[in-house]
């Protein structure tokens, strides 16, 4: 019963978006081809951006034939299209092959364009402020699919240049670890699409064993923590995943993790509306802040269509900043993006595909 299941995964097409450069030259060296060609391949598949082999016009024909016919290139297509008449934000539908659709994101500064990339359809883990979490885990993206995210933005950008990305979309980065982390290798490879690792962030509401093991990368990434409150037991209501990595563990992995790489870490917290806006949260949140090389960043809860909480006021924002600034280094408001369209921290969701009847 199970050959039929066994006969198809063997005849699956690798998707090339999500080799690297070492692993198209073994690829190409199955069907005979030199060593040069994996240069080409992926010259046309990463720098250009091709979408189909019949573009790759400098390769023999016979080769895009047994390219076609072994491999595929992961694609999408943008469903929607929405831009923030408030800040120029955009926000992209994209749907791929299989029918599963992502929501990203491009945030636009004076100096930057940065992509907010999504890492899964869904998210596990449920926090109680998040569309995306409310939506339940749909499955994992392939590393193919999270750089055709990617390339996606860069295509509707042109001919501006995505110079940043923030793995801060839908989905849990270090929940689909292997995957994200071999999309971010070839986005920062010079062969791939040549973005330093200091401008990539990867934010994690606090997975400890991936926290340590992204500490073991030779990546200069930055890494940002969604903490949300100082206090175990109200982490623990409003961030599920806070009953199996307590803030002490988190705290434990970024000490480490800041003494292997060297690199400052982030922690952000959201602030909701007589939750955990209190003088008492921001003293409480300046203790532990102080315990590490970091930055704390302050956003404030954009509401979602079943929103269970609200924002604070400009006021309470002000004081709990004051507080914070007296205690620690370096502390910025993040000003919520996107808002008007749902683009917003929190705000990302995708419609459950319907079942096809029978």
């Amino acid at each position: 019963m199970t050959k039929p299941k066994q006969d198809a995964r063997r005849n699956e097409r690798v998707d090339l978006r999500g080799l690297t450069l070492d692993e198209i030259g073994e690829a190409l060296a199955k069907l005979g081809e030199p060593k040069y060609r994996a240069d080409q391949v992926a010259a046309w598949i990463f720098p250009r951006g091709v979408r189909t082999f019949e573009e790759m016009t400098d390769l023999p024909l016979t080769l895009r034939e047994k390219l076609a016919r072994d491999f595929k290139l992961a694609g999408t297509e943008i469903v929607r299209r929405e831009a923030s008449a408030i800040d120029g934000t955009e926000k992209l539908l994209l749907q791929y092959a299989d029918g599963s659709s992502v929501e990203t994101v491009i945030l636009r500064d004076s100096d930057r364009t940065t992509g907010c990339v999504s890492t899964q359809i869904g998210c596990r883990f449920g926090c109680s402020f998040c569309a995306t979490g409310a939506m339940g885990f749909v499955r994992n993206l392939s590393a193919g699919e999270i750089v055709e995210q990617m390339l996606a933005l860069r295509r509707s950008v042109d001919p501006e240049r995505v110079s940043n990305l923030v793995f801060m979309g839908m989905g849990e980065p270090l929940d689909n670890y292997d995957d994200t982390l071999k999309a971010i290798r070839i986005a920062n490879a010079t062969w791939g699409l040549g973005i330093g690792a200091r401008r990539m962030t990867i934010s994690t509401a606090g997975i400890v064993p991936g926290i340590r093991r992204l500490a073991e990368e030779d990546l200069q990434l930055n890494l940002a923590v969604s903490l949300n409150s100082p206090k175990q037991r109200l982490r623990s209501q409003i961030m599920p995943i806070a009953e199996r990595y307590s803030i002490t563990e988190i705290m434990d992995a970024l000490a480490d993790y800041v003494r292997s790489t060297g690199r400052h870490v982030t922690l952000e917290y959201l602030l909701l509306k007589d939750i955990n806006d209190s003088p008492e949260m921001a003293m409480m949140l300046a203790d532990l802040a102080r315990e590490l090389p970091c930055k704390v960043n302050l956003i404030c809860y954009n509401e979602t269509e079943k929103a269970v909480y609200a924002p604070p006021s400009d006021k309470t924002v002000e004081q709990f900043l004051s507080i914070l600034r007296a205690r620690c280094p370096t502390v910025v408001r993040r000003v919520s993006r996107g808002s008007d369209i749902a683009a917003g921290c929190g705000q990302l969701c995708v419609p459950k595909r319907k079942k096809r009847s029978r």
